[in-house]
């Protein structure tokens, strides 16, 4: 396991093929024992939706902290809906690849899938959230998860729409990166974990061996639960 700081990502790790995690609840175990020094300090733990939301639910309860959602979507990229070639948060910013171009996303088809995930946006945080507001990143340690970061699009929205909250520290955590990525995610935290960062990167899902799709209902539940 390896814990990044900023300035610290490695030039690169031992390419490797073999899964690192069991399944998100290992890995959310994992990552909770790399951020015990955060635990009585009412960190607010945020899970980006969907799959990292158990992962969040079980490191918020280890550091006795918060635990709540951050709403971001990627933008997908023409006839590869999987491929990430940007993203948006739920204040409409933008973050878009410098490759987007290739794969013929331009100008117009950015806006038309802009909308789209923001409408996207507004209907998950109607239905995760309708009963009360986001909680509030203010003045607090704010430790954003997923279960892996590939391009890492969604989680520089992400970053860059809890630093306008002013948060007292901003850390990003996640199981499993490509070194290359997390150089791009560096500078937008205060403090990076990473439990793993193989140079041989195709899909996160890659490093686990129990990898299922999280649904809404899952979601909302762990979310009442809180």
């Amino acid at each position: 396991m390896r814990h990044f700081e900023k300035n610290q990502i490695p030039n690169g790790a031992t390419p490797q093929t073999a899964t690192m995690f069991r399944d998100r609840n290992e890995a959310a175990t994992r990552l909770a024992d790399k951020l015990k020094a955060y635990r009585g300090q009412n960190p607010l733990v945020l899970a980006i939706p969907r799959g990292a939301v158990p992962m969040a639910k079980i490191i918020a309860d280890k550091l006795e902290g918060d635990f709540d959602v951050v709403l971001v979507r990627k933008l997908r990229a023409p006839h590869q809906p999987e491929l990430a070639i940007g993203s948006v948060n739920e204040s409409g910013w933008t973050y878009k690849s410098n490759f987007a171009e290739l794969y013929g996303a331009n100008k117009d088809y950015i806006e038309a899938e802009k909308r789209l995930q923001m409408e996207t946006i507004r209907q998950r945080r109607a239905q995760y959230t309708p009963i009360r507001p986001p909680l509030d990143p203010a003045g607090r340690i704010v430790i954003v998860i997923d279960d892996g970061l590939a391009t890492g699009a969604t989680m520089i929205s992400a970053l860059h729409g809890l630093r306008a909250s002013k948060p007292a520290k901003l850390v990003c955590a996640v199981p499993v990166a490509p070194p290359d990525t997390l150089v791009k995610v560096a500078d937008m935290a205060d403090e990076l974990v990473c439990l793993e960062a193989p140079e041989f990167f195709q899909a996160v899902g890659q490093f686990y061996q129990h990898f299922p799709q999280v649904d809404d209902a899952e979601v909302i539940e762990i979310l009442k639960g809180s």
